[in-house]
């Protein structure tokens, strides 16, 4: 047999299979078209082919979308993070004479304390137009906690509340600069020692500035005592505030007595390690460390309406019954102001 033939026989074969099964195909086609459940779900196709056609593309582009807000936000922490470092080496940046650095607590522990203060304790406040746009005032406000984590979340409220990001003045007792690390942060972040003459300083300089006038009996009382204030001292900040002529704005916080629920004052081990006191809790020291974690409980902060004391003069600075009886309202004011919040709230957990 020759190659020609071979070729040709090869073409012969071809054709007839080619054309075989073109006619095979056109022949189910036509049956499928014709069968009932063929055009049932050709029904059923063009049905969701009219209902879902956007779908995919409508999660695409709010992935897309969500994906450049994320990249947006990454950027914009690492830019942060460049003009901090760059600041902190060239040394552009002030601190006062309180060692307060507000560059260091803008870009360092206002942003480590916010996911405690927006997630962990939820905290809602009230009355943030209470406090001027500028000039001093004097906060007072309840204590309590164990420890002093009210002192820590008025000023991160304050800070992100306030329309002009005002920086809250914290006056604490001498023992929390006794500490290294402790001490030297406290001063960074704004904390001064609680005595009148730094208060009276910080309120003609037209600061914020805050206390807590029961001290450590506020933060160390038993939990069966809980929203019930102490005794506010000698009314020292009632003598700082006169002479300073700004108001005093009172404070009320509600959910700080929970984190720490104190049940008992071991008070020679207490005396034994020169604190204040040892508090035993329902997961402390069974727990060890795990027992040091706050609870997560709700809290509201409200800050009233301010007491004004441009009325007083100088003199009444120093005349002890009118201390006194200013003392007394600034009191009273605060725990009718934690009753009324108490009253409202559903648990400690939940929201009001």
């Amino acid at each position: 047999m020759t190659k020609a033939q071979t070729g040709q026989h090869a073409k012969v074969l071809q054709l007839p299979v080619s054309i075989d099964t073109a006619r095979r195909a056109t022949g189910r086609e036509r049956a499928q078209q014709r069968h009932p459940s063929a055009l049932a779900g050709e029904r059923t196709a063009r049905r969701s082919a009219t209902v879902h056609p956007l779908k995919p593309e409508s999660d695409a582009l709010a992935g897309a979308e969500a994906e450049r807000a994320w990249r947006t936000r990454a950027a914009d922490q690492v830019a942060e993070g460049a003009a901090f470092v760059r600041e902190r080496l060239t040394g552009d940046y002030d601190i006062d004479q309180f060692g307060f650095d507000p560059h260091l607590t803008d870009a360092v522990f206002l942003p480590a304390l916010r996911p405690v203060y927006d997630k962990w304790f939820r905290v809602d406040t009230a009355g943030i137009e209470h406090l001027p746009s500028e000039g001093g005032a004097l906060l007072v406000a309840n204590h309590s906690g164990v420890i002093p984590l009210d002192g820590l979340m008025s000023a991160v409220a304050v800070h992100d509340n306030h329309p002009q990001q005002r920086h809250l003045r914290l006056l604490a007792a001498d023992l929390a600069f006794e500490y290294p690390v402790v001490g030297e942060v406290a001063r960074k972040l704004g904390a001064t020692v609680a005595c009148n003459a730094d208060a009276e300083a910080l309120l003609s300089r037209g600061e914020l500035v805050a206390v807590w006038p029961e001290g450590f009996k506020g933060i160390g009382k038993l939990y069966r005592d809980r929203y019930k204030l102490q005794r506010f001292g000698r009314g020292g900040f009632v003598t700082a505030a006169i002479r300073a002529q700004v108001p005093i704005i009172p404070v009320s916080i509600v959910g700080a007595e929970e984190t720490y629920p104190m049940l008992y004052d071991v008070k020679p081990v207490a005396r034994l390690l020169g604190l204040p006191y040892a508090p035993i809790t329902p997961f402390f020291p069974w727990l060890g460390p795990l027992g040091m974690v706050p609870l997560p409980s709700k809290w509201h902060i409200e800050f009233g309406e301010p007491i004004p004391t441009d009325t007083y003069g100088a003199a009444d600075a120093d005349d002890p019954m009118v201390v006194f009886e200013l003392t007394d309202n600034v009191r009273e004011t605060i725990q009718q102001s934690l009753y009324r919040v108490l009253a409202r709230r559903k648990n400690i957990f939940q929201d009001y």
